[in-house]
């Protein structure tokens, strides 16, 4: 069957009379990337490999030498029915973003969610580096700025080749972080062998973002194949693979050791993060000698990072959120994801029932990412819209009277 834009079913969705009235910054949108795409940019002789697997029958996400994700379950059609999965050019993007209601959206890959499980490394980073160059040529470089954002990926195999991607794309008006693969990642991000990378990152002042997707593999998370369903499985993937790196980013000192590198981790939702930190706080107030680097509670650290929201949890009481936020300072460090256009994505309308008042509504749909990723991150208005931009340039910065959580306002419906 022939997708049309009609599958979509975003149109008139958004809550247009809350949205148009604040900045939308969407943390977490994916363009597809596909081995014929990226061939025209990789060198010799791994552009013979992409043309190859250009002619490989499509899989979602699974593509052998590209994208190797390895399911063992059978497919399920999703609830959307025929709603494509993928979006395949930056003027698709646009609309669907405006049809969303979201003003600007910062664009991870789709396949390479699980680059770290490619071998071997001259192929990795060759892969990386085409990846990077397609993103900015194809993407980010319309002659108006359309809203859209990109992260450069950094290839764990190569920590120097990391650091100088990232360096070569830092200038770029609309490169607006570097992604951080989590799944299959050997060893995990706080070893010191990336340290080049969090130096460069730190350097150039982009954000680094630690995303997540469900995948087997022989580093973690291996173990998921003792799962005998995908709900078993992807319940567990996403958050797990986020607990893992983050304590290893402690356990070596990372965000002391580099205290101006921003820190943010995306698609595992947010109810983890209270559990981690009060967990980490609870060990180190008995295992602090072996952590000599961190000269405060864990707590002091993650709450200076940031969580994106998707896929949100949904309580039977959307209150209970308001309530999660209170636990590690979400007011000020949780960011509205979306996962355009992937089968769990979120729609800002889910994000906006959590009931808290109006300055932190703000804060949690798009002060808090434009805090993260900068100045550059800000985009165009809507078509249409009315933004009020109040308070998007305001130190929103725990104790500075910015709003505070309010169970009793509630949000929309």
């Amino acid at each position: 069957m022939t997708q049309t834009k009609t599958d979509n079913t975003l149109t008139g969705r958004a809550p247009k009379k809350i949205l148009d009235n604040m900045l939308v910054l969407d943390a977490d949108v994916h363009a597809h990337e596909t081995p014929g795409s990226l061939a025209p940019y990789c060198a010799m002789p791994h552009r013979k490999s992409l043309e190859i697997l250009e002619r490989t029958p499509r899989r979602y996400l699974d593509v052998p030498g590209f994208a190797p994700i390895t399911p063992p379950y059978p497919p399920i059609p999703d609830a959307g029915g025929e709603r494509r999965n993928t979006v395949t050019s930056a003027a698709q993007m646009r609309q669907d973003l405006d049809d969303l209601g979201v003003d600007v959206g910062v664009i991870f890959p789709d396949h390479f969610l699980l680059h770290p499980a490619i071998r071997p490394t001259d192929y990795a980073v060759a892969l990386a580096h085409a990846y990077n160059h397609w993103l900015v040529e194809e993407w980010l470089s319309n002659s108006e700025d359309d809203g859209l954002r990109g992260v450069v990926l950094a290839p764990h195999h190569d920590p120097t080749a990391a650091a100088a991607e990232i360096r070569r794309y830092a200038s770029h008006k609309r490169v607006a972080g570097v992604f951080l693969p989590t799944s299959c990642v050997e060893p995990l991000w706080g070893n010191r062998r990336y340290d080049p990378v969090y130096e460069a990152a730190q350097e150039t002042n982009l954000p680094v973002l630690f995303h997540s997707v469900t995948a087997f593999h022989t580093a973690f998370p291996f173990n998921l194949y003792c799962f005998d369903t995908a709900f078993g499985a992807h319940t567990v993937a996403h958050p797990f693979a986020l607990v893992a790196n983050l304590v290893s980013l402690l356990e070596s000192g990372v965000p002391a050791r580099f205290p101006n590198l921003k820190i943010a981790f995306t698609e595992g939702g947010i109810a983890w993060v209270p559990w981690i930190m009060l967990r980490l706080d609870k060990e180190y107030a008995e295992r602090r000698r072996e952590v000599p680097w961190l000269k405060e509670r864990p707590s002091h650290y993650i709450k200076r990072m940031f969580f994106a929201t998707q896929p949100i949890e949904e309580p039977e009481h959307m209150k209970d959120m308001a309530t999660y936020l209170t636990l590690f300072d979400g007011e000020n460090n949780v960011m509205f994801a979306s996962d355009w256009p992937h089968h769990d994505f979120d729609h800002p309308n889910k994000v906006l029932q959590i009931p808290v008042s109006d300055p932190i509504r703000r804060k949690l749909m798009g002060e808090n990412a434009l805090r993260l990723f900068g100045e550059r991150a800000r985009g165009p208005k809507r078509k249409g819209a009315q933004q009020s931009r109040t308070g998007a340039g305001m130190d929103t910065r725990p104790g500075t009277g910015n709003g505070s959580v309010d169970g009793t306002q509630a949000g929309a419906t």
